[in-house]
């Protein structure tokens, strides 16, 4: 049985060592075993003042933002509740009085 850990990348257990790195033989993905990875570290999102957000914080809008395809517009000093920090340009996975919705960080404040 073998006590390597199996890949970062695609999760496969058939990783091999080569020197002092460790390759995946499904995906070809190699990497410094202990080093922490892209998946491994938590992204660090601040909004338009510079503070650090992190998930279930509130947060208040700095600007009017109109929501595309609709006629609704997000005015500004609305509090939004509960944030979810998610990968891509949209930071912020929230719930608004319009809805669900993505935002960028650099239109709110921590509240």
């Amino acid at each position: 049985m073998s006590t390597l850990p199996p890949c970062p990348q695609c999760g496969q257990p058939n990783t091999y060592p080569d020197g002092d790195l460790l390759i995946c033989a499904d995906c070809g993905y190699e990497w410094t075993p202990g080093a922490a990875t892209e998946t491994d570290s938590a992204r660090i999102v601040k909004d338009a003042n510079g503070t650090v957000l992190n998930d279930g914080d509130t947060v208040t809008l700095i600007k009017d933002l109109k929501v595309k395809g609709s006629s609704i517009t997000l005015k500004v000093g609305s509090k939004i509740k509960g944030i979810r920090i998610v990968d891509g340009d949209h930071e912020l996975d929230c719930k608004t009085e319009a809805g669900p919705m993505m935002l960028k960080a650099c239109f709110v404040k921590k509240a």
